[in-house]
């Protein structure tokens, strides 16, 4: 594909890092990771993969000519003003990598968009190549889009930040939370949120959620607000079925 004759990261970032060795991996030709306010030279693909407040700027530094992308999740493509140009937002979580490491791409989602057809073909094109599956978010999805990877992601760790300060104050270690963490994750991939769910509150068993309550109230009453957001949230979720079929 000729757009992809060659390719300019610009941003040394976790993800320019990452993607500069996995679309070398994939045959492609690519200049990078290049600092913010390089110009590229010959190039027919400029990935910025900067943060999402430097994009307009970033966009504007580079002359006309080559297809221009961002690599963010929340940004709509207006931020790169006049180029043509396309959305590529890996669907993962990133550590620094090394060019003869696996791509931590392969299998992953990507959101992709474009301001013409052939933008986002390329934007297409590339999620191939790095072994990932696309699908079309438009502009008007995009928040929520990034705010539903938030919630996996983010919101995941920091629950899990939660239960390991709870757990210190039984004595249970960090460690002894992960093959339970790893198993409902995994439940989850495989059943879906309403068939994966366990506890109490999906056995009714209320007298226990109480008591729960008052364990996080006497030992970090800070978090009791969240414990009862959560609470009620997995109440509506365990009788989601309930509902369904009653619906139907």
């Amino acid at each position: 594909m000729r757009e992809l004759d060659r390719i300019a990261v610009i941003g040394a970032g976790r993800l320019g890092s990452a993607l500069v060795p996995a679309l070398r991996a994939a045959g492609l030709t690519v200049d990078g990771p290049l600092g913010r306010g390089v110009a590229p030279e010959g190039a027919t693909v400029v990935l910025l993969c900067v943060p999402d407040a430097e994009i307009p700027r970033a966009a504007a530094a580079l002359a006309p000519g080559p297809l221009v992308g961002h690599c963010s999740g929340a940004t709509e493509l207006a931020a790169l003003g006049e180029h043509e140009g396309f959305g590529l937002h890996p669907l993962m979580t990133l550590t620094r990598t090394t060019a003869d490491g696996p791509s931590p791409f392969a299998g992953a989602g990507s959101a992709v968009a474009g301001t013409t057809p052939r933008a986002l073909v390329v934007a297409h094109a590339l999620a191939e190549a790095l072994a990932m599956r696309a699908v079309v978010v438009a502009d008007h999805d995009r928040h929520a889009y990034h705010a539903a990877a938030s919630i996996a992601s983010n919101f995941l760790v920091t629950l899990q930040g939660v239960a390991e300060r709870l757990a210190a104050t039984a004595g249970v270690e960090r460690e002894l939370l992960v093959p339970l963490v790893r198993a409902a994750v995994e439940n989850w991939a495989a059943l879906g949120s309403e068939r994966a769910l366990t506890g109490p509150i999906v056995r009714g068993d209320e007298l226990t959620v109480a008591r729960q309550r008052a364990a996080v109230a006497e030992r970090a009453p800070e978090l009791l607000e969240l414990f009862d957001a959560l609470t009620d949230a997995t109440r509506m979720l365990a009788a989601a079925p309930a509902r369904d079929q009653a619906a139907g």
